[in-house]
């Protein structure tokens, strides 16, 4: 059997992989998304959020993820943020309500979400921002890593940048269940197995101190859950009375089992579709 020469199996190989597509216009639109096999950055036409005053019980969180984003928008130094803690309680929702707070004042900024599987192609997404006159919010949602995932090692390249550094005109929003990324359990199965245990997941554990701010989302009160639904209400039309919606609202988190911000909006969802009224997609 002839043996072919590896320069012609690399040729074949590199005419067989899809070719990169070039920047988008990004004056058509303040949001993307990227996406990998080929490259690119695809125009969302309308982001799904809510308005950011009905955000209820993050009043905090809100204001210093909101200044944060102003000072970028307009040019300042601003922080890399990781929006870490209970499920359902508004972290993503907070991301986009915030980027549409800053372009309601008029500031410019456009937001790039990066799938979690897609971080080993970051630097590449990195280059098609690099030296753009826009600034980019680029952001990922539920952030984690298992214990033999490599993945985290990619997003050093947004948090540190290696030699070239984090582009000026990047910042990077991530949301979580976990505050240091990772499972405790395995952590403490790390550290109980390593011959030094003090820098056993070192590395993995301090991936999350590289974010200037940490923003923690803690499960709501019952107040704040009713309060959620009412604000609901009375954004899209919805009558009901008080005693009625408190007695629904709360056997519908009993079913569930949870309390949420989540949950709220899916109650009021059902309470809508009930009350014939529509809701914009």
């Amino acid at each position: 059997m002839t043996d072919i020469p590896l320069t012609r199996i690399a040729d074949a190989l590199e005419r067989m992989a899809p070719a990169p597509q070039g920047s988008p216009d990004f004056g058509t639109a303040d949001g993307f998304v990227w996406h990998v096999e080929p490259d690119r950055l695809e125009p969302v036409a309308h982001i799904n959020r809510v308005d950011i005053d009905l955000l209820v019980g993050v009043d905090r969180s809100r204001d210093t993820l909101l200044q944060n984003t102003r000072q970028f928008a307009s040019g300042l130094p601003a922080n890399n943020a990781l929006l870490w803690g209970a499920r359902g309680m508004g972290k993503s929702s907070l991301v986009k309500a915030v980027h549409a707070q800053v372009l309601s004042e008029g500031l410019s900024l456009k937001i790039v979400e990066l799938q979690r599987e897609d971080l080993p192609s970051v630097a590449r997404l990195l280059n098609l921002l690099r030296g753009r006159y826009e600034r980019f919010l680029l952001y990922c949602d539920d952030l984690s890593f298992s214990h033999d995932d490599q993945h985290y090692k990619s997003l050093k390249a947004v948090l540190d940048g290696g030699i070239e550094g984090r582009p000026d005109n990047v910042v990077f929003y991530a949301t979580s269940n976990r505050r240091h990324l990772m499972p405790r359990d395995m952590i403490e199965n790390e550290r109980s197995s390593s011959i030094n245990p003090s820098e056993a997941v070192e590395e993995k554990v301090s991936l999350s101190d590289r974010f200037g701010l940490w923003l923690g989302f803690h499960p709501c009160s019952q107040d704040e859950y009713l309060e959620m639904i009412r604000g609901y209400c009375g954004a899209h039309g919805v009558e009901i009375d008080d005693d009625t919606l408190w007695a629904e609202a709360i056997e519908w988190q009993a079913t569930r089992g949870a309390r949420s911000g989540r949950v709220a909006w899916q109650y009021f969802v059902d309470l809508a579709g009930r009350k014939g009224v529509s809701l914009p997609t």
